[in-house]
């Protein structure tokens, strides 16, 4: 059993009390972080976009640059255990978020199946599904607003 626990470190630990390799393993390889997001003021809501930052690898849903996003791209979301739950505009199915709100790991978490591809394959992940900022003007992005079921 011993074995078992750490191996879901995700059910025994607290998130401010895991290692940085623990932490990042969290993240489930979607990227919907990495879409651009528009804040409607009058509605107090968040809606998202098609269009994703010009330094992510749409087929992988990784970043290119990961250890210089911040200095990248200045408003790169720096999520912290703290803030976990403060990002109400992560989508229900973060882990993230779901840890946060003390929920349990969808079946399709990478760490739940032992397997990258799984995010993907159950359509939870970006790709296929958005393009890059590069190649859409910032006046565009209110067309490119986006509805996803969650999960």
């Amino acid at each position: 059993m011993a074995g078992l626990e750490v191996a879901r470190f995700w059910e025994t630990k607290s998130l401010d009390k895991m290692t940085k390799h623990e932490w990042e393993s969290l993240c489930d390889g979607c990227a919907r972080c990495c879409m651009i997001k528009l804040e409607d003021e009058e509605r107090g809501s968040v809606d998202y976009t098609a269009v994703v930052c010009h330094l992510l690898d749409q087929q992988s849903c990784k970043c290119t640059r990961y250890s210089e996003r911040h200095t990248l791209v200045p408003n790169c979301v720096h999520l912290t255990p703290e803030k976990a739950l403060e990002f109400e505009w992560l989508p229900t199915s973060c882990a993230y978020r779901r840890l946060a709100e003390g929920k349990p790991l969808e079946a399709w978490h990478p760490l739940m199946s032992n397997d990258p591809e799984t995010v993907h394959q159950a359509q939870i992940s970006v790709r296929d599904k958005v393009i890059s900022e590069a190649l859409v003007h910032p006046e565009q992005y209110e067309d490119m607003i986006v509805r996803w079921v969650e999960h």
